[in-house]
């Protein structure tokens, strides 16, 4: 009699096991805002406020109203700040970063994270618009070296001043970069808003990744400590810090007008390199060179956006080729790099 009561539980126990719900792991995460919107590139999407007023208050982190409207008809309401240093004093229209109202994502079954900050270019021209446009290449260089980066989406963004004495309307190009809370979740880790980490408590590889594109590009406008255009991430899973740059308008492979290298560094141009690399492993450094190196193809790929007119594609494609010449054979880049001049 014992032995059909055996069969019967092993088989409830079969069944059970096939019909167990999910793991916390196996279950996806609700689509963001950001990803919705940003999926395809070059998306159009129409932004309206009261950009005269926006413009008037850049000195401040004040919110003003705005609407967001999609090519497919979609209307999300949103509020919008200045955002930036340097940019914020030099540019048309100050960056901003922009946030969702929580009903909008909630009747969309949206996640909650509400907040993108944007990248416009400092003057609404046609060199504006290359400009912002070797910027989002410069993230999409990065996102192709390592896997903790910020998502960075270019977007053909028109800007409706609903002020009548306004600018009226102007098309452009823009970047849509994820927020920093939203790459955090990404990458299982917390903002760091501690300033002057000892580089020890830094993820080595990543530091060193780090170093090693910002030289790659020609940029001197970010340091670890200070939190210089890099966001420093903290990890649940060792509590290492995982830096992540971003803003690379001041990079010798854009080459923006107002860009000056750092005083520090001693180099006259944003188009000599200069190496940053104090305090990370040095063994690092030869193994994100050659990740760098490795990719050499693809980051030229890269380059040939067809968003991007001929002759800024050249130019970064040759400001490119200068390190990778300048490094056949060499696993450690020299301090300075200087630009051959014709």
């Amino acid at each position: 009699m014992r032995q059909p009561m055996k069969h019967s539980t092993f088989f409830l126990l079969f069944i059970l096991a096939t019909l167990r719900l999910p793991a916390q792991t196996d279950i996806a995460a609700p689509t963001t805002i950001f990803e919705k919107l940003t999926a395809t590139e070059a998306i159009e999407m129409t932004l309206e406020a009261d950009l005269t007023a926006f413009v008037g208050q850049k000195k401040t982190n004040n919110y003003i109203p705005g609407k967001l409207l999609t090519k497919d008809g979609k209307t999300y309401t949103i509020e919008l700040r200045p955002r930036g240093r340097y940019r914020r004093k030099v540019s048309q229209v100050p960056p901003m970063k922009i946030r969702f109202a929580q009903k909008d994502l909630q009747a969309e079954n949206l996640d909650s994270l509400n907040e993108i900050k944007i990248a416009l270019p400092s003057t609404h021209t046609d060199r504006g618009n290359d400009l912002i446009i070797k910027e989002y290449l410069a993230y999409r260089m990065f996102e192709t070296v390592s896997d903790a980066h910020f998502r960075a989406r270019l977007v053909r963004l028109t800007l409706i001043d609903t002020n009548d004495k306004g600018m009226g309307k102007k098309k452009l190009y823009a970047i849509f970069i994820e927020d920093e809370e939203e790459v955090a979740r990404r990458l299982a880790g917390t903002p760091e808003e501690e300033f002057g980490i000892k580089l020890d408590k830094y993820e080595q590889d990543q530091a060193a990744l780090v170093v090693m594109f910002q030289y790659l590009i020609g940029n001197t406008d970010w340091d670890f400590a200070m939190h210089r255009n890099v966001e420093l991430i903290r990890k649940k899973a060792n509590d290492k810090i995982l830096p992540l740059p971003y803003d690379f308008d001041f990079s010798g492979l854009v080459s923006a007008p107002y860009a000056s290298p750092s005083s520090e560094s001693g180099v006259k141009t944003v188009r000599d390199r200069y190496l940053m690399s104090a305090g990370v492993d040095a063994e690092a450094l030869k193994a994100a060179t050659q990740i760098l190196k490795s990719k050499e193809k693809e980051l030229y790929k890269i380059c040939r956006c067809k968003h991007l007119s001929s002759e800024h594609s050249a130019d970064m494609l040759n400001f490119l080729e200068s390190f990778f010449k300048n490094m056949e054979g060499k696993d450690m880049a020299p301090t300075v790099m200087a630009e051959k001049k014709e």
